[in-house]
This record gives structure tokens, C-alpha cells and sequence, in this order.
């Protein structure tokens, strides 16, 4: 292990008194143990998506389903739980093989996102809902400046296609690159193209969220093209 685990949990405000469980939570599948972390995320990703939505359903008392969804999207997704385990340093405790860390696992979103779900996975199971609610909520209260719908959901496709109509009189199109792992934990990469051309490409748990990734990237780049 690269880091003392009492770092990670003083991080946390947390201490496990099962080590074990820890340690099961930062174990990706390459390290090559009897376990890893995956039935652990399995169970961090409903919990957070309970957690969040609760949070939403108090703190906007006026908003409906609708919107409640899109701000819970926004925050419960690859990008918004590797933002959260980079503000703990979480890549420098997951237990990896040689090659992934060879391979720059410590800095990939997916896997930081995984171990991040299977941390609070970890916390829920030991300590039970209110107390995995008050570390995920504290967390990213101090890791966004503002929670809004104006401010969260940026919906990076619609601004894609009204950049590249504008510029090239055309729409983008996305193409499934690859799809990996087994069903319950699929990841799809996918490609944005414009007028043929590759522009960016992006791996997410759902179709939906590497394109958005995807297009956040070519946005960004057509606006450097642009100036």
C-alpha cells in the first residue's frame, strides 16, 4: 500500500473498525486477490444514488422530478465521484497489479469513481446509512462551489451541436468504439465525429455518459480551435 490508511481516514472523518473492509474496498480486480472491490462498488453506487437523491429532495423543496433527476445526474456519475476521490488522494491507496500502475491506473477516472463508490459501499455497510450520508454530503458540498441546476447540469452534447451547426452546418455523430466487462458493470467508449473527422473520445458506465464526456472534450477543443 502506497499510503497509510489512517490518512485516508482521518480524510474521511472515519475509522474503520474492520480493516478488512477497507482494504476490500481499494483492491482493484488486477492486484490479483481471492477479492476486489467490485461487489463493494455495486452496493456504494445505490447507496450514493439514495444519498444524493434524499439530499435533492430536501435541499430543492420547489423543483420536480425532472429536475431533481438532472441534478442528481450530474452529481451521481463517473466524473463527479472521480473529482471526489481526487480531493481524498484516493489513487494513491488502491491496491493495483504492476501493469495497471504501470498503465497510469492511479489516475483513471473510471477506476477512481469505483473505488470511490466502493468506499462508501464500505462505510454504509459498517456504520449504516446516516453516517455514509453525512461524509458523501460534506464531500461534495466542499467539492462544488454551488448546487444548482444552472450550475451543475451543463448538457456538453446540446452545446456540441449548436457549436458545430453554427460552424460546419452540420450535427455530430457518435460511435460505440468498444464495450468492455461483464453486463453489471459495463463501460462504453465512445467517439465523437464531425464531418467524419474523430474529435474526442470518452469512456463512461452508460452510452449516454461517454458521450457527454466525450462531447465536453470536443467543445472544449473547437473553442480553442475557434480563437
Amino acid at each position: 500500500m502506497h499510503k497509510n490508511i489512517k490518512t485516508l481516514e482521518t480524510q474521511l472523518n472515519y475509522t474503520f473498525k474492520d480493516k478488512a473492509l477497507i482494504i476490500e474496498a481499494l483492491t482493484h480486480k488486477s492486484y490479483k486477490k481471492p477479492y476486489d472491490n467490485e461487489r463493494l462498488e455495486f452496493l456504494g453506487d445505490a447507496v450514493l444514488d439514495l444519498i444524493v437523491g434524499e439530499y435533492l429532495f430536501t435541499k430543492f423543496r420547489n423543483s420536480d422530478e425532472g429536475k431533481l433527476s438532472k441534478i442528481r445526474a450530474s452529481l451521481v456519475n463517473e466524473t463527479g465521484f472521480d473529482k471526489l476521490a481526487k480531493s481524498l488522494r484516493l489513487g494513491d491507496y488502491i491496491l493495483l497489479s504492476n501493469a495497471e500502475d504501470n498503465n497510469g491506473g492511479r489516475e483513471k477516472s473510471s477506476l477512481l469513481s469505483n473505488a470511490f463508490e466502493a468506499v462508501m459501499g464500505a462505510i454504509y455497510l459498517e456504520a449504516g446509512l446516516e453516517v455514509a450520508s453525512k461524509i458523501a454530503i460534506d464531500l461534495i458540498e466542499s467539492n462544488h462551489e454551488e448546487i444548482s441546476l444552472d450550475s451543475l447540469f451543463r448538457d456538453f452534447k446540446t452545446s456540441l451541436q449548436e457549436l458545430t451547426q453554427a460552424r460546419f452546418g452540420t450535427t455530430p455523430e457518435y460511435i460505440v468504439i468498444a464495450s468492455r466487462g461483464p453486463d453489471h458493470l459495463k463501460e462504453f467508449e465512445m467517439g465523437v465525429f464531425i464531418e467524419g473527422k474523430e474529435y474526442a473520445r470518452a469512456v463512461g458506465k452508460s452510452k449516454k455518459i461517454a458521450q457527454q464526456e466525450a462531447a465536453q472534450i470536443a467543445v472544449k477543443l473547437l473553442k480553442e480551435e475557434g480563437s
